[in-house]
């Protein structure tokens, strides 16, 4: 009995490693030095470069290119990484490209993600657990997006941003500037526009949380004060709150600055 299937007109590479009870379907094409764990299906007439290692229970809709060649001309065909995680599902003409030497030589995707049609995620991108990419989102070069966050439809991502956990980012719009978590972030170029609170509650976030997140983004932003000193007075008095203290920590960490309103 055989622990995977193989469709007969799939062209599968030498050293590729397929887990028990994958599906490898219809003209599917699978480089050399490929890992695809168990229990993961890819439907049909899909393309896994070189280098690509995949966990289990993933699903992969027809069409996409999976660990291609970075899109960076600096790049010198050297030995680079694209790394997924399990349980995500990535639709139609979904395309995830290898990682380059100048940054880092991987690109991660964690697990639990949606990625929709004609999503794009480039080069050294780390994208972590439960976040959505909606209808051609695309994700330039170096970009971190944390936990739970969700990219709107044919919104673009500048090129080292970050996107922090629970944010939210409107469809159509342009992020030059990292996204704040669990801010609704929306427009080109995108204005914050208040904490995602429905959103939030949706899931799981205590009414309490909610509010002082709340009091957090009025002190940052409607009480007219100087940033360094709205971010010194909610380290005194949210210091117990660890949401609060995760978005204070990730403004100062920025390094492209943030987006305001």
């Amino acid at each position: 009995m055989t622990k995977h299937k193989i469709h007969p007109t799939a062209i599968v590479g030498e050293n590729v490693t397929i887990g028990e009870g994958s599906e490898i379907g219809p003209y599917c094409v699978i480089e050399d030095h490929v890992t695809i764990g168990p229990h993961t299906k890819l439907m049909n007439s899909l393309f896994v470069g070189r280098y690509t290692r995949i966990g289990a229970h993933n699903t992969f809709f027809p069409f996409s290119t999976i660990g291609a060649i970075p899109q960076d001309l600096k790049f010198g065909n050297e030995e680079t990484w694209l790394e997924i995680g399990d349980h995500n599902v990535f639709r139609e003409h979904v395309a995830l490209h290898r990682g380059t030497a100048g940054g880092g030589g991987i690109t991660k995707i964690g697990s639990h993600n949606l990625i929709m049609v004609s999503s794009h995620v480039a080069h050294d991108c780390h994208v972590g657990d439960h976040n959505i990419l909606s209808h051609a989102a695309t994700l330039a070069g170096h970009i971190t997006v944390g936990d739970h966050a969700t990219v709107g439809a044919y919104s673009g991502v500048h090129q080292h941003c970050r996107v922090g956990d629970y944010a939210f980012i409107g469809g159509y719009s342009v992020i030059t500037q990292d996204a704040l978590p669990y801010v609704k972030s929306v427009g080109n170029r995108a204005k914050a526009y208040g904490i995602n609170n429905i959103g939030l509650e949706r899931k799981g976030f205590t009414k309490e949380e909610v509010s002082n997140l709340k009091d957090a983004y009025r002190i940052l932003f409607l009480r007219k004060l100087r940033l360094v000193d709205a971010l010194e007075r909610l380290d005194k008095e949210y210091a117990d709150c660890p949401r609060v203290t995760y978005l204070v920590d990730f403004i100062k960490s920025s390094d492209r600055g943030v987006i305001r309103m």
